[in-house]
């Protein structure tokens, strides 16, 4: 994609840069001599203000087009180069992020006198802004390249005359190309040599039109099918009628579904694997576990290692966001004292609009606050935090700024801002220890030691088995020795999900050697207590650090269902009950917690939440403030993916800056 990405100096001296590929310094010195010396694309570059990459019209040099931006008062020009033939949407994002980020950490060291060398360790940050912006270009245009390969394929396979060409692609009807262009290879005419023909036919096709009923208006169902079904035969295909007697005799052949998920035809093998596989058989569709190869992790892009060799996760590139979200925070800040309004989003502007004539020295009243909080209400509800929790949240930040006085330069905006970052930050911060290898150290290494018991539970489909897999990756990257206990004996695929999971694993930690996996499973229809009891009593017996329990999805407000974790808390008696929410729940996610929470009896409860899903919902994470708002147990984890190392804790000033932004 990028070619080269250089950070200099307007005397020319180069600070940092990432090349790629080879590009020649007369491409840069081009840019530097036409833009900043002579001035020559864009008059009165040299001396303008700072401004954002996208307002710096690209440059280029051969078959080269770069894209720049400056930051004034340090001499600093930013530039990338890639290739005119390519189009990078993303690359002034880039550009900006970067610049922000740069500024950021080495600004002051710039801005000492007399400074001649600077060391720039810049490598990781630039890094994660590429593997950021790339992936969310990625997902964005994933669709498009479906449609343009497929289309391709199908033009490809497709050249020919009029006549022995399938139709054109209809809409929707993607999942067929595949099948049509193999028909087409296939075909009785597979030995004539094809010719180019670039001009569409002027008119359709009589098998392509579209015609109203025909035939006698009292004739049978099964005659107007007959007849319809000759009508949709493509070119490509044999008609199923002149197919004989053979084709009566075939089975249906079973679909599968590739990564695109486009459907072709199977070779005829099962796609059943959940029973046991069948040894010495002579039946060719013997029952075999797939064995194609994980795909590698690297442990770098999950967390890192402490001194003491432990293995401790990322939060979600709190350095980096909290970087920039500061730089838009002193750009919002400076807009809205230039112009009417005040802070972000439709409910916050409310309260810049209604007070902004206020500044310094007012002692702040109720009739002063009120309709300021509804405007930062409307805000928090906009955020997805539960209805009670955000009524609680205004009430105290009420009660706590009646009375008070605000600074010589402090506005009411500025004082409720402040007031509700501390309480949201105070919220999440949690007031017990979350170090959770120092907890399954101590409880194995003890004079008496015993296998570390974690339970994972929740509503239906929030990912439990999911995140339970990602947490023994995490463990396993520790090396720990872990059982994963399948305890969902309820819903159809629970054991065969578990065993998937167990088996990629140990494939991974075998490759690394790391830890071990083994998965304790007694089928379908059993006591899910007596089984984590079993469990517990297995690993003691085989030296296991840690279990980890599946449980059954149940509705919170199910009673029955419910009353059964009381039963399993007391034989499992696990160390740890981690719930799994999902950060797209609303409202809900309160009544969620706290009826979990108090489902294991009087005492005992939850010990932290697993927010899953988080990589869908942008800023709106405030099922976090509900959940932990409701039950005070504090967040332990969250889900930001599909994949082993998508797991991160909780960093509380990312999470209080998208809330608040």
């Amino acid at each position: 994609m990028l070619d080269s990405f250089e950070i200099l100096t307007t005397s020319g001296v180069v600070l940092w840069s990432r090349p790629y590929a080879p590009v020649s310094a007369g491409i840069i010195n081009s840019l530097i001599k036409d833009v900043f010396i002579e001035e020559k694309v864009l008059p009165g570059a040299a001396v303008a203000d700072d401004t954002t990459a996208a307002k710096n019209p690209p440059y280029r040099k051969d078959q080269y087009t770069l894209k720049w931006t400056s930051v004034k008062d340090l001499g600093l020009i930013f530039v990338a180069v890639y290739q005119s033939l390519l189009h990078l949407s993303w690359i002034d994002k880039l550009l900006d992020n970067i610049r922000t980020i740069f500024v950021d950490l080495y600004g002051d060291q710039l801005r000492k006198p007399h400074t001649s060398v600077v060391e720039c360790e810049f490598d990781g940050y630039f890094d994660q802004q590429m593997r950021e912006l790339e992936t969310i270009v990625d997902e964005r245009a994933r669709p498009e390249s479906i449609v343009h390969s497929e289309l391709s394929k199908y033009s490809s396979s497709s050249e020919g005359s009029i006549d022995e060409g399938p139709p054109p692609p209809v809409p929707g009807l993607l999942t067929v190309l595949p099948k049509a262009a193999e028909m087409t290879v296939t075909s009785d005419d597979r030995g004539s040599v094809p010719t180019p023909n670039g001009s569409r036919p002027t008119t359709p096709l009589a098998q392509h039109l579209l015609s109203a009923k025909s035939g006698p208006k009292g004739a049978s169902r099964r005659a107007r099918k007959a007849v319809t079904s000759s009508a949709n035969v493509s070119s490509g295909e044999e008609d199923p009628r002149r197919r004989g007697k053979a084709a009566k005799g075939s089975a249906k052949r079973l679909r599968k579904w590739d990564a695109d998920g486009l459907a072709d035809e199977d070779d005829g093998r099962t796609l059943d694997y959940s029973t046991a596989q069948r040894n010495g058989t002579d039946d060719g569709d013997a029952l075999e576990m797939p064995t194609s190869a994980m795909e590698d992790i690297n442990p770098n892009t999950v967390g890192t290692r402490t001194e003491k060799g432990q293995f401790v996760l990322k939060d979600l590139d709190n350095e980096v966001h909290s970087i920039l979200q500061g730089a838009n925070a002193k750009k919002a800040d400076s807009a809205s004292s230039t112009r009417a309004g005040g802070m972000v989003g439709s409910g916050i502007s409310a309260i810049t609009g209604l007070f902004r004539n206020v500044i310094g020295g007012k002692m702040l009243t109720k009739e002063d606050l009120d309709k300021a909080m509804k405007g930062m209400e409307t805000h928090l509800l906009n955020k997805n935090i539960a209805q009670e929790a955000v009524v609680r949240l205004c009430e105290g930040v009420e009660r706590e700024l009646i009375g008070v006085k605000t600074g010589s330069f402090e506005s009411i905006d500025t004082a409720i801002r402040h007031a509700m970052t501390l309480s949201l930050r105070k919220i999440l911060t949690p007031t017990t220890s979350l170090d959770l290898l120092r907890s399954i150290t101590k409880t194995t290494s003890s004079p008496n030691p015993r296998p570390y018991v974690m339970s994972i539970v929740g509503v239906n489909g929030v990912g439990k088995s999911t995140n339970l897999s990602k947490i023994a990756y995490f463990l396993l990257q520790n090396n720990f020795r872990l059982l994963i206990a399948a305890c969902d004996t309820f819903r159809s695929g629970a054991v065969e999900q578990l065993r998937v999971h167990t088996r990629n694993l140990s494939e991974l930690s075998n490759r690394e050697g790391l830890g071990s996996v083994e998965l304790y499973e007694k089928g379908y229809g059993k006591d899910a207590a007596n089984i984590a009891k079993d469990a517990v009593s297995y690993a003691s017996t085989h030296n296991f650090d840690v279990v980890l329990i599946d449980t059954a999805g149940r509705r919170h407000n199910d009673t029955r269902l419910m009353s059964s974790l009381e039963k399993f808390a007391q034989f499992a008696n696990p160390d740890k009950i981690l719930m799994v929410g999902e950060a797209l729940v609303g409202s809900d996610s309160v009544a969620q917690a706290r009826n979990f929470n108090a489902a294991f009896g009087a005492k005992r409860g939850l010990d932290g939440f697993i927010i899953s899903k988080c990589d869908t919902v942008g800023d709106m994470v405030g099922s976090l403030v509900s959940m932990v708002h409701a039950t005070g147990i504090p967040v332990l984890f969250l889900g930001t993916g599909q994949h082993y190392g998508d797991l991160r804790t909780l960093s509380v000033e990312w999470a209080v800056g998208l809330l608040m932004g």
